[in-house]
């Protein structure tokens, strides 16, 4: 088959043959229609992850979308999307046109929507519904705050946040682009990204109407430290990925006088029941059009330039390789 191919850590995917995944107990064959290039895939690829340098070659892809071609556990023709373990364990993912897919990582779909657009929202929809849900319990009324809205993570997160009802959604970004990527979401307010986090504090106060009750973060750094200045008595500062670096600043005196928290979030310490219900809740909305992910499709044929573009930053959208 035809794949995108790590052959040495550090390096990009090269598009070549690859052999073809085997039949095995407690895993199903699923021909691949859609699979983002996502951070993971990067860091994994990069050799310098905290799990370790990948077993080489591998293809990596650590989500898809695609149909079921043999399985023990759903009927051949099944749409799904499905996880994998590439670039964290042996094995290969979903840049590929086929891959292997233990059963427990496949969620049969029904949702009315394009494989890419599910590919797209994939595991950054299930952060983003989790990190609101089950870590920053959010209620009804409450004021959302999402760093970095203008990502993939981002733009889930307010519409998500509009669809559990919270009071006023407040999304900060960094470009042009970004914003209006927030404001297609359904962000009630939009702030511009500020590098003193005082003057980033005081802009977020004003649109969130004095204080936030939840902070969906993927971005860290001086972004947080601003955020965590405007949580509420009980605010929840909600921390899955540092885009913009690896430490922020709090002040003991504000969480210990406001009770607030600042917690974290992984996707892997869900268990696939949550991963499951996760999922199919952002993508019962995204087929409603309440959620959506910006992006672009681009064929396997081109895994290795898009692959540069997703690393450079260059691409402002998720891509998704479509075999």
């Amino acid at each position: 088959m035809r794949a995108a191919v790590v052959r040495a850590p550090g390096q990009p995917p090269e598009h070549a043959e690859h052999p073809d995944p085997v039949a095995a107990a407690g895993r199903s064959l699923v021909r691949v229609t859609a699979a983002p290039i996502v951070p993971l895939d990067l860091l994994c690829a990069s050799g310098t992850s905290y799990l370790g340098a990948p077993a080489v070659p591998y293809v990596p892809g650590v989500q898809g979308v695609g149909v079921v071609e043999e399985s023990g556990r759903l009927p051949a023709g099944t749409r799904v999307w499905f996880a994998t373990s590439a670039g964290m364990a042996p094995g290969d993912g979903g840049l590929a046109q086929r891959c292997s897919v233990a059963d427990d990582d496949l969620v049969p779909l029904t949702a009315d929507l394009p494989d890419p657009a599910v590919a797209a929202i994939g595991l950054s929809g299930v952060a983003a519904w989790m990190a609101l849900t089950w870590r920053g319990r959010l209620q009804a009324g409450e004021r959302v705050v999402v760093l970095g809205a203008g990502g993939a993570v981002g733009q889930v997160a307010v519409g998500a946040a509009q669809v559990l009802g919270a009071g006023r959604v407040v999304a900060v970004c960094r470009s042009d682009a970004a914003q209006e990527r927030a404001r297609a979401a359904g962000a009630d307010a939009v702030v511009p990204a500020a590098a003193d986090a005082g003057t980033l504090a005081a802009a977020l106060a004003e649109a969130c109407g004095g204080a936030a009750d939840v902070v969906v973060d993927p971005v860290f750094g001086t972004a947080a430290t601003a955020a965590s200045r405007v949580l509420a008595p009980g605010g929840r500062l909600v921390n899955l990925g540092g885009a913009s670096g690896d430490e922020a600043v709090f002040s003991s005196a504000l969480l210990r006088g406001r009770s607030a928290e600042v917690l974290g979030y992984t996707n892997n310490a869900l268990t696939p029941a949550q991963r499951r219900s996760a999922l199919d809740a952002v993508l019962a909305a995204a087929g409603d059009g309440r959620i959506a992910v910006a992006h672009e499709t681009v064929p396997l044929a081109g895994v290795t330039a898009a692959w540069a573009r997703q690393a450079a930053g260059d691409a402002g959208v998720r891509l998704v390789v479509v075999p």
